[in-house]
This record gives structure tokens, C-alpha cells and sequence, in this order.
């Protein structure tokens, strides 16, 4: 095909076709990294498989549940959120990789919306995401978790997505921020509170009130509560007005996180040098 026919077939196709594409050669590239290092994915799983095996044997004879109930019920909608949560470091990382290698400064070169690299990397982590869920759930049956089935069954799994894809985009600034994957790493330190002072492991009625109040509006606690109502767990709700619309709110923190990172993460992009 001579240069001048290519050029013909590219303006046979507007903007929004040249960037769906070239989001899915991004998409193409990052899951073909999965498919050869199965591994990454395996590590991302192992440390809330761990979890739940620690909390729910080990710990869960001595906890307690608002309402009755029993600890593992409890506890597996909360390690489905702490995986979507904890999700945004291995996106900083593979970000922060791919900057300091020169592949985002390759891409910046090349004839490519803008937009791709991070969409691009958006949908990618969405969709390791959903394979990363649905091992864990099967997990979680194999250890006795027994959901609600239909619409809400959906509509759970939906949001415990909707709160990673708010976060990917925390992932991708973090990632243009920091100086090298060992820095993000470091990343843990922020997101081991974030998760711990909420209502994954513990409900907020049970903590002292000053600590109660802050897990009970984070964020992640809201898509935790949501979800445990919708898989049908047994769960006394406090008596706060972000814990009594915990449904509504799953679907609110999500957009507040979107509309800050989003633009932050574009904004950063686009000032980095080529």
C-alpha cells in the first residue's frame, strides 16, 4: 500500500475511530504483558486470598457482627473491595514502569490521540480487574459464601467496578508522579489505613465513635455496605445518614473520585516532556 492510499484510508475515518483504535492497541499490548507474566496476577490475588483465609479461619471465630450472622458472610463483599482498592498501586506501578523505560515518551511521539495511553490503560485494568473478581468470588463459594443471585447479584459486581475504575485513574497519577516502581510500592503505606480504618473488616458501630465516624465515611466503606445488602448479607447498618444510604453513596464516591483524578491524571500527562 503506497503512503499516499494509507493517508486516504486514515482521513476516511474521523477522530473518534483513530482513538477507540489506538485505545486498543494499548488495551492489546497491556493484556499480552498478563498472558506472559501470569504471575503478576497471581500476586495481585494472593495477598486477599491470604487475607481471607486469615480473617475468616483464624480471626473470625472472635469477631463480631452487627445484627447476628455469620464473620465470613461478613467479611467477603469487604476483601472483594479491598481488592478493587488496593488495585490502584499496581496500576501506579506499571504507569510509573512504563514512564521511566521511555514507552509513554514512544507513544507521545507517535501519531496517537492523546487520550489513548491513559484510557488505554483504564481498560485494561478493568478488565484484569473482572478476571481478578471472579477468582476471588469462586473463592469465596469454595469456602461457603453463598450470594444473592440475579439483578443484585449484578448489580454488587458492578459496583465493586465501579469503584476500581474510579481509582485507576488515582493509579495513573500517582504512576506520572512518582519517580520509579520502587517508589510506588511505597504506595502500600497510604492504601493499608485506607482500607483497615473502614467498614471492610470491621463494622464503624463497633469502633470507638471518633474512628467510627471516619470509616464510615470512607468511601470504600460505602461500596463495602452496599454490597453486603445486595449478596444478601445479614448486617445491622449504623445509624449515620452515609451508612443508611450506603447504595446511594457506593454510587456517588465513585464520581467525586473520577471528577479529581481524571483531569489530574490528563493534566499530568500532557506536561510531561517528550
Amino acid at each position: 500500500m503506497s503512503a499516499l492510499d494509507l493517508t486516504t484510508g486514515q482521513s476516511s475515518h474521523g477522530r473518534a475511530y483513530w482513538a477507540l483504535a489506538d485505545c486498543w492497541n494499548i488495551v492489546r499490548r497491556g493484556l499480552t504483558h498478563y498472558q506472559r507474566q501470569p504471575i503478576n496476577i497471581a500476586w495481585q490475588l494472593g495477598f486477599p486470598i491470604l487475607s481471607v483465609l486469615l480473617y475468616g479461619y483464624v480471626f473470625g471465630s472472635a469477631m463480631q457482627v452487627p445484627g447476628g450472622g455469620d464473620y465470613k458472610d461478613f467479611l467477603m463483599p469487604g476483601m472483594f473491595v479491598m481488592t478493587m482498592a488496593f488495585g490502584f498501586i499496581n496500576t501506579a506501578t506499571l504507569v510509573v514502569y512504563d514512564s521511566t523505560n521511555g514507552v509513554i515518551d514512544r507513544f507521545r511521539s507517535m501519531p496517537m490521540a492523546p487520550s489513548a495511553v491513559v484510557a488505554g490503560r483504564g481498560v485494561t485494568d478493568l478488565i484484569v480487574a473482572c478476571a481478578e473478581l471472579t477468582i476471588l468470588m469462586l473463592t469465596a463459594v469454595a469456602m461457603g459464601w453463598r450470594p444473592n443471585g440475579g439483578l443484585d447479584f449484578l448489580l454488587a459486581f458492578g459496583l465493586l467496578l465501579w469503584l476500581r475504575l474510579s481509582l485507576i485513574w488515582l493509579g495513573v497519577w500517582l504512576g506520572l508522579l512518582v519517580p520509579n516502581p520502587e517508589a510506588a510500592g511505597g504506595l502500600f503505606a497510604v492504601a493499608f489505613p485506607l482500607t483497615m480504618i473502614s467498614s471492610i473488616f470491621v463494622a464503624p458501630q463497633l469502633m470507638p465513635d471518633w474512628l467510627g465516624f471516619v470509616a464510615a465515611w470512607n468511601p470504600i466503606s460505602s461500596t463495602a455496605a452496599a454490597t453486603r445488602e445486595l449478596f444478601g448479607t445479614p448486617v445491622g447498618s449504623g445509624d449515620s445518614w452515609v451508612e443508611q444510604n450506603a447504595l446511594l453513596m457506593s454510587g456517588v464516591w465513585p464520581v467525586i473520585l473520577t471528577a479529581i483524578f481524571l483531569p489530574l491524571a490528563v493534566r499530568r500527562f500532557q506536561k510531561l516532556s517528550r
